[in-house]
């Protein structure tokens, strides 16, 4: 990294140290947590943080909890719109407790910081000199109007990695325009492809774009150090939520690209294995079916002799009698627990069978258990929650919520202390309304 040109470092008092120095600290000695003796993946990677509500926070996230240095920028009073999001902790509507912000902050420090005014940006200016990586999810015409854009953030950081992360990207006729969950899954092709004929299309529950948008831009802002390391050069990073979504057509894009074929939702009643969510005794099971099925043999299975009926011994018996098939199916399934028919299915018979399990399940999966998935994070306002953990293990550089997410401008004495400002400085900075 070049050396930024600020007055206010070479005047530095001796003995002071460096706002990445500072928040070195933090994250190693906060509350008397320690690094493990592994060191983490990135370990060393400095990153400023502009981003708010899920996508940018999650990208920052999973950056923070594999070691980098994350400071999240702030507005001052209010915080991240994420901290008015639902539901809370203790059901007590708190900027410190919102369940959201909470999950997408860990391990990170927290910051306040106004923008908009010339000494908040002339800081976030000095911040961004020492940055490995800037990430933010603003619509495209709002760093650009602070004077924060990569142009900006490049002339004092000439090899300064940038992560910028929008609805529909930073170019092209949609930029910008606004947009929700509901609108990135329909214009990303994907809700028309989910649910049933029978009924209208369907998306995923919660942010599940906005996880996916965040997922890739945070291997990209890896792939970005991996490059700089091998080159030098820094790199600007465009992700689009609207395309990370398409990335999840797959095959129904190649589909509609050889064939002109447009996949559509799933009929109710097709003479084949019913596809689903389908209602056993106490719950709900997902029977899964790749290639062709042994009738004789799910007959069997399910206990239901009248699968083995001579309607259903042929494909075309199957198509006729499609709706008397799915209701045989489905009765024969209903006469067994789920955990029953997902534990034979898998040790006796080879079949691929999935369980629809609520949040109690999951936490007693003894999958999850075996592995020590769900992570303990105590936070000082909101208490200790069990989050889920690492994406994926790496034996050598681990995974770890290394702090809970910072309350509001927790860290701004530390960090700001790293550049030169004085306990004074930092009263006055606050009654102007600066931090």
């Amino acid at each position: 990294m070049v050396s930024p040109n600020w007055a206010i470092y070479s005047n530095r008092p001796a003995g002071t140290v460096s706002h990445n120095e500072a928040v070195g600290r933090i994250i190693h000695q906060s509350k008397g947590v320690l690094r493990t003796m592994q060191q983490a993946a990135l370990e060393g990677v400095r990153v400023l943080d502009f981003t708010h509500h899920v996508a940018g926070p999650y990208c920052t996230k999973l950056l923070a909890d594999f070691g980098a240095d994350v400071v999240k920028i702030e507005r001052p009073g209010c915080g991240d719109p994420a901290r008015r999001m639902g539901p809370f902790a203790h059901d007590t509507p708190n900027p410190d407790m919102s369940l959201p912000f909470l999950y997408l902050n860990t391990s990170k420090c927290g910051v306040t910081l106004n923008l908009k005014s010339r000494m908040g940006r002339e800081i976030a200016l000095q911040l961004a000199a020492e940055a490995d990586v800037v990430v933010e999810n603003f619509s495209p015409r709002v760093m650009p109007s602070l004077g924060l854009d990569y142009d900006a953030i490049s002339a004092v950081n000439p090899d300064v990695i940038m992560v910028s992360v929008s609805n529909f990207g930073q170019t092209g006729p949609y930029r910008d325009y606004k947009a929700t969950e509901i609108v990135e899954y329909a214009l990303g092709g994907m809700a028309y492809i989910f649910g049933s004929q029978a009924r209208e299309p369907l998306v995923h529950a919660y942010n599940q774009a906005q996880f996916k948008a965040g997922a890739n831009a945070a291997s990209a802002a890896a792939i970005a150090v991996f490059q700089r390391l091998m080159t030098g050069r820094g790199d600007y990073v465009d992700v689009s939520i609207q395309e990370s979504m398409v990335t999840a057509l797959r095959d129904t894009a190649s589909v509609y690209t050889y064939q002109g074929g447009i996949k559509t939702r799933a009929a109710a009643y097709t003479g084949e294995m019913p596809r689903g969510p389908l209602s056993a005794g106490d719950g709900y099971v997902v029977p899964v079916v790749f290639g062709g099925v042994d009738w004789a043999d799910l007959s069997e299975f399910l206990g239901s002799p009248a699968l083995a009926d001579e309607r259903f011994t042929t494909a075309e018996g199957r198509r006729d009698n499609a709706r008397d098939l799915r209701e045989e199916v489905e009765q024969g399934i209903a006469r067994h627990d789920a955990d029953e028919l997902f534990y034979a299915a898998h040790k006796r018979r080879g079949y691929i069978f999935g369980l629809v399990q609520d949040p109690s399940q999951v936490f007693d999966n003894p999958q999850y258990n075996h592995r020590a998935y769900f992570a303990d994070v105590e936070h000082p306002v909101a208490g200790s929650a069990s989050y889920p953990g690492a994406p994926f293990e790496m034996s050598d550089t681990p995974w770890r919520a290394r702090l809970p997410a910072p309350t509001l401008g927790q860290h701004n004495a530390e960090v700001f202390g790293g550049l030169c400002f004085s306990q004074d400085d930092l009263v006055t900075l606050k009654a102007t309304g600066d931090i």
